[in-house]
């Protein structure tokens, strides 16, 4: 039984670590998906969107990359790009 708890727990482990690193890649590309389709637009919904995408490059730089992803795809939903 311990055995199984133990790798139980590793696995666990594992999967956590394997996540951090691919949020990590994804913040940059979703900034710029927003960075890109917002470009010359001056409507309020773009601008808000560039707030918010400047606020998700600066969760990523801080390595909180959850966050960040989730502050970029409400950006992309806030330009009609389809945020998840």
């Amino acid at each position: 039984m311990r055995r199984f708890a133990l790798m139980s727990t590793v696995v666990a482990m594992g999967a956590l670590l394997a996540t951090g690193p691919a949020l990590a890649f994804q913040c940059p590309k979703l900034v710029a998906q927003v960075n890109d389709a917002t470009g010359n637009r001056l409507d309020s919904a773009s601008y808000d969107a560039k707030q918010k995408a400047a606020e998700a490059s600066k969760l990523h730089a801080a390595g909180k990359h959850a966050e960040a992803v989730k502050m970029a795809n409400e950006a992309l939903a806030m330009i009609g790009m389809g945020g998840k």
